[in-house]
């Protein structure tokens, strides 16, 4: 065994890495370096029941024009720190936010906590996963 990997260095050094990206967001999630819990379609459709909900579509303009979550208000995530305080009442309240996979929008989250939002939750797989649960878009 120990000659194995003496002659495979590189081999079991992929292995390694590659089972480290494996459980990393998992890691991160728990550790909470994420910035938010995720939702899945159910929950964020039950916070957005409620009216105090914020929805926030980070997208580019384009991608936002192509469909995006009910009631979602668009601030591309190049634009959320200097536009923050169009945004500011809902501080204490809940905030949805949405991209197109799910993988900008905990950067997003990131920044609304450090901008003092405290009840920031992402969207598990962004506008993909809504759309894959044939849930409504608006145009």
């Amino acid at each position: 065994m120990g000659e194995f990997l003496l002659n495979n260095v590189a081999l079991v050094a992929l292995f390694l890495a590659s089972g480290v990206l494996l459980v990393w967001p998992e890691l991160s999630r728990l550790a909470g370096v994420g910035g938010s819990d995720a939702l899945g379609t159910l929950e964020a459709t039950r916070l957005m029941n409620q009216p105090t909900t914020l929805v926030l579509d980070i997208r580019d303009d384009k991608d936002f024009a192509a469909g995006h979550l009910p009631r979602a208000r668009h601030i591309p995530l190049a634009e959320l720190e200097k536009r923050a305080s169009e945004i500011q009442k809902f501080k204490d309240k809940p905030v949805l936010v949405t991209c197109r996979n799910g993988n900008r929008s905990s950067s997003a989250a990131r920044a609304l906590k450090k901008l003092g939002f405290n009840n920031v939750f992402q969207l598990k797989g962004g506008l993909a996963a809504w759309e894959q649960a044939s849930l409504p878009v608006e145009r």
